[in-house]
């Protein structure tokens, strides 16, 4: 007992000193705090205007307080004086000035490009900030390793790991306290409480949780005799049993099934998804560089068995790898997902032949390596909201002028249309350039490509898409989803239109109305996502019609059968459902159906939105 109130006393004691400790990262964290809890108190529609000026805000400080952990920590650990702390302490306050200076001056989007009603920070911005903030971290991680007498990058990277996970523990067992707390006060005391107050209790306590991992490192001080160090560095023995004999042993096997099914998939021709194959690979490679790193010092068997094995199986499966990329590249172009597998790719290729040579020696090169890939991602013609859509133009552009429906700047449509696979090269290209943000497009290509009707005027061709994978067995789904077709309607022998709102397509909805012979009451009633709707009308308090809808499933099922491609156009007469009684007639029309089917569980779903109901009385 006396020993978990030590721990607890210390990393309290910890917390309390990361004010003196890291001054500008704490600073620009409790900003962070400030500018979530304003919006919090903010409510909608009101916030919306201010969304931009918030979210730069929430950019900056981010990247200010990650900033500062490495700033500070590199002039601690290289100089340990007064001026290099004061000024790394500038530094990062600076960056995080300068960061929302050019965030609100360049990063906004215009809403008529997006939509929106107001500015909104674009995604090349966010992207540049996300790898900033990502090239600050590795660096602390790597100035956290100073001195080498004392440390290095393996050594360093566990105690983040560790110092991580602490905060997290702290900060869940705080925020369940709190919120325990705050629940009972409106369930006992105050039931007119807001739930916001769970919104500032989790801003606190993330501010909170974040001097409590600041405060877990030692003293980086050049020179310092730090206790804490070792202590924070050296794995505990059930850290040591969970790496050596769980993660290694399961990262052995999953070498050995990978290996096999690499091998499987080249004799059977690759018929496999590149996505698929993709993050399964990816998983491993990034994986497993990671669990290297942390088992760097472990000396157990199983340990240095993987040390060993672990680089050459890797180089073997980026090889695997490299022909899946260059098939995908062959028949879809250069996109972000194949843009940013490739830079994985690179970075775990050439990690694999350093761990397999120089070891441990390496850990300074692939974080150099990562942090100069996260900023050619997000340069301005070989970043990845870039050089994917130059590709993609290059590629509809030969097409194009192969088929003849390119001269110049001006796009003609085909006379007839063309084969299968060059409409859905077109298709592909068009699409995927008109949904890119920050794209610069020649003078022929229109944003308004993508839409339907527009697509097919200029291309003289519907857009076409790729044929769908074929459901694989007992994992798949089969739906079959109608919408209501755009025309109109003869609605001139009805005379009444019920609007049964406010959630006539999510399960509940009613409305009444008087006739002649007294008054009406129409019920809709399901609950998604498995019940049939049932439909109810009453006169008087007295049910004069009452009908699910499963015959109505059955004819809809027995013209639109359920498959793996679920789009269908439907008509109007498929969409709209004619009931009646002696005493009325009812017209339901829907505006979106959609059926599907689980064959694993072998479920079905069954969602139904009303567009109206129609209803007249008999004579």
């Amino acid at each position: 007992m006396n020993s978990f109130i030590r721990s607890v006393s210390q990393v309290m004691r910890g917390a309390a000193q990361a004010f003196q400790t890291f001054p500008a990262a704490i600073g620009c964290a409790l900003a962070f705090a400030i500018v979530t809890m304003v919006r919090i108190h903010m409510d909608w529609p009101q916030q919306e205007s201010y969304n931009f000026l918030l979210n730069c805000l929430h950019w900056a400080l981010a990247l200010g307080a990650v900033f500062s952990l490495a700033a500070i920590t590199y002039a601690q650990s290289r100089y340990a004086t007064g001026r290099a702390f004061l000024y790394a302490n500038l530094a990062g306050v600076a960056v995080a000035v300068v960061a929302f200076l050019l965030l609100y001056q360049f990063s906004g989007l215009d809403p008529s490009m997006t939509g929106a009603r107001f500015v909104v920070v674009s995604a090349l911005a966010a992207a540049r900030m996300t790898a900033a903030i990502t090239i600050s971290f590795l660096a602390f991680i790597y100035f956290a390793g100073y001195p080498r007498e004392v440390s290095d990058f393996a050594r360093s990277f566990f105690m983040t790991h560790k110092a991580f996970f602490i905060a997290l523990l702290y900060g869940s067992v705080l925020m369940a306290g709190t919120s325990g707390v705050a629940g009972a006060i409106r369930a006992l005391l105050w039931e007119g409480m807001s739930e916001k107050v769970y919104m500032y209790l989790a801003t606190l306590i993330g501010f909170l949780a974040f001097t409590i991992f600041a405060g877990y490192f030692p003293d980086f001080r050049s020179g310092a005799d730090d206790e804490r160090r070792e202590v924070t560095q050296s794995q505990p023995r059930f850290v040591e049993v969970l790496l050596e004999y769980i993660l290694v042993p399961v990262m052995l096997a999953l070498t050995v099934v990978l290996l096999l099914w690499a091998g499987r998939t080249i004799l059977g021709g690759m018929n496999v998804p590149f996505f698929e194959l993709s993050s399964i690979a990816t998983s491993y490679t990034v994986g497993g560089i990671w669990l290297y790193i942390l088992v760097t010092h472990n000396q157990s068997s199983l340990a240095k068995i993987y040390r060993r094995v672990y680089p050459i199986a890797a180089l073997i499966i980026l090889v695997f790898e490299a022909w899946a990329l260059v098939l995908q590249l062959e028949k879809f172009g250069l996109k972000a997902a194949e843009y940013s597998f490739a830079i994985v790719w690179v970075v775990a290729l050439v990690s694999a032949v350093l761990l397999l040579f120089i070891k441990e020696k390496a850990y300074p090169a692939i974080v150099a390596m990562v942090c100069a890939m996260a900023i050619i991602t997000v340069l301005p013609v070989v970043g990845v909201h870039a050089l994917p859509v130059n590709a993609q133009l290059s590629r509809l552009e030969r097409t194009l002028v192969s088929q003849g429906m390119l001269q110049g700047d001006k796009v003609n449509p085909a006379p007839t249309p063309p084969e299968q696979s060059v409409r859905e090269s077109i298709t592909d290209a068009v699409s995927y350039i008109a949904g890119a943000q920050n794209a610069k497009v020649p003078a022929w290509f229109d944003k308004n490509f993508n839409q339907p009707d527009v697509f097919k005027n200029k291309f003289g061709f519907e857009m076409t898409w790729p044929q769908a994978e074929p459901i694989k067995g007992p994992q798949g789904y089969l739906s079959t989803n109608l919408s209501l077709p755009s025309q109109g309607i003869d609605i001139s022998g009805y005379r009444w239109v019920l609007l049964l709102g406010p959630s006539s397509d999510k399960g509940q909805g009613s409305a009444t109305v008087q006739g002649d012979r007294g008054v009406y009451r129409v019920d809709w009633n399901f609950e998604p996502p498995n019940n049939v709707p049932l439909v109810r009308v009453s006169l008087d308090d007295r049910v004069i019609l009452e009908q699910d809808l499963n015959s109505y499933i059955d004819r809809l099922m027995a013209k639109y059968p359920l498959s793996e491609r679920p789009q269908q156009a439907a008509t109007v007469e498929d969409m709209s459902l004619k009931l009646e009684s002696p005493e009325v007639e009812l017209l339901l029309l829907f505006g979106y159906v959609d059926i599907s089917l689980d064959v694993r569980s072998d479920t079905h779903t069954y969602w139904f939105s009303l567009s109206g109901v129609y209803m007249n009385e008999k004579p």
